[in-house]
């Protein structure tokens, strides 16, 4: 993609140079403001980078019909960054240079979001991401923001819920096994799961990781069987996390307890396609219906949304996406709508100090662009019977058990009594 992007430019400059000519300030005024971001739309990544996008276009739709922002209509323009990190600083540097969109935000995913970083730098323009893990601790970056509910140590977020509950069982476990994929997010990841483990005092038995291009689990999953762990942390993206679920059920390994970091076990689709194969398992999760997370606006955004999924060929529920992208969004609206302008400086400035209204509820930024507070859910699989999507439009079969503040049920344990 981003050679056929760097074969258009010339023609696109070209166009770009000759619009400028016979456009002047009043058109410039008038036209619409253009928000550019590369997505995620074919690749492992794909299916939820297609479901934020379904949400972030609803966004459009919903701002437009209200007037735009600054009295003039919104713009999305975008890119399918194939979910391969080496095509988005292509994406970006197109938008900026020869679309010259007036703003940008990050797209789907830390592997994604950490190339884009610096061509964004250089221009000085905010850029808020969307459910990138500490993205910003190797750039300290003042104007970067994340959507993701990791908060202000984002790492250890992302699996201290996970070993809260463990070492509240009786007998506490003892060992730990930690495996992760060779790539960003998963290697953030599994450094915060070690953070939890220390502070734990429990013994870590097996650290490995695998790299993405793995096909065949099941090799893995006996190594790690043969240590013995008693709980047992995964980080891994989604094709990853099917062969990983996948294998653990067909060789029988019933460590007490299993997950914590895997990207995939959110999407209907995926939830659908594993079926009673999740039974047990322990993961992250940032929304779900439950009563305490019914948000304003967020009941008629997954109306929409889930109204147009079939149509669009996306997560037919959109749990995981739609609220963040959609959140996403409505920050870079109301900073644009408070600072009454498109200056990166000023947004930037403004999305520091302020508390914003959300479809996630009140978000306010703190350390490095990340949210002040955290609010990781855990969830367990229970009770999934066949493969029916519809079985996850509630929580009776992903409960939600940690923190207790949204807490739908209780942890069953050890895994092997989910089963």
């Amino acid at each position: 993609m981003v050679n056929q992007l760097n074969r258009r430019s010339a023609l696109l400059l070209g166009g770009a140079a000759a619009a400028a000519a016979v456009s002047g300030p009043a058109a410039a005024q008038t036209g619409p403001i253009t928000i550019g971001f590369s997505m995620a739309m074919t690749g492992g990544l794909g299916p939820n980078g297609k479901s934020a996008l379904l949400a972030q276009k609803i966004w459009e739709d919903d701002v437009n019909a209200k007037g735009g922002m600054l009295g003039r209509p919104v713009k999305l323009v975008y890119y399918d960054d194939q979910s391969n990190p080496s095509t988005v600083p292509g994406i970006y540097t197109k938008l900026l240079d020869v679309d010259k969109v007036d703003l940008v935000i990050g797209g789907y995913a830390t592997a994604m979001l950490a190339p884009a970083m610096p061509v964004v730098m250089r221009k000085g323009k905010v850029f808020i991401g969307l459910l990138g893990l500490a993205v910003n601790t190797e750039f300290n970056y003042p104007k970067y923001f994340v959507m993701i509910p990791s908060g202000p140590d984002p790492k250890p977020a992302f699996t201290k819920g996970f070993f809260e509950m463990a070492m509240a069982q009786n007998p506490k476990p003892t060992t730990v096994a930690i495996v992760a994929a060779d790539q960003e997010f998963s290697k953030n990841a599994s450094d915060g799961a070690r953070e939890n483990a220390k502070a734990a005092k429990l013994r870590i038995v097996y650290d490995k990781s695998y790299p993405p291009s793995t096909t065949d689990y099941a090799p893995i999953v006996r190594a790690i069987a043969a240590t013995n762990p008693d709980i047992v942390v995964v980080c891994s993206y989604p094709p990853d996390s099917v062969g990983i679920v996948r294998a653990v059920n067909e060789i029988g390994f019933k460590p007490k307890l299993i997950g914590g970091a895997m990207v995939g076990p959110q999407n209907a689709s995926m939830k659908a396609a594993l079926g009673p194969m999740l039974n047990g398992f322990v993961n992250y999760d940032f929304w779900l219906p439950v009563p305490k997370m019914n948000f304003p606006g967020v009941a008629d955004l997954m109306k929409k949304y889930q109204g147009r999924a079939a149509a669009e060929g996306v997560d037919p529920l959109g749990y995981y996406m739609a609220p963040q992208a959609y959140a996403q969004m409505q920050v870079l609206q109301q900073a644009v709508e408070a600072t009454k302008g498109l200056n990166d400086d000023k947004l930037a400035d403004h999305i520091r100090a302020t508390t914003f209204k959300t479809v996630l509820g009140d978000v306010k930024f703190g350390k490095g662009g990340e949210w002040a507070e955290s609010r990781v859910l855990q969830v367990q699989f229970q009770n999934v019977k066949g493969n029916d999507p519809a079985q996850f439009k509630d929580t009776s079969t992903q409960v939600v058990v940690d923190p207790p503040a949204y807490a739908s049920g209780k942890l069953i344990y050890p895994y092997d009594k989910a089963k």
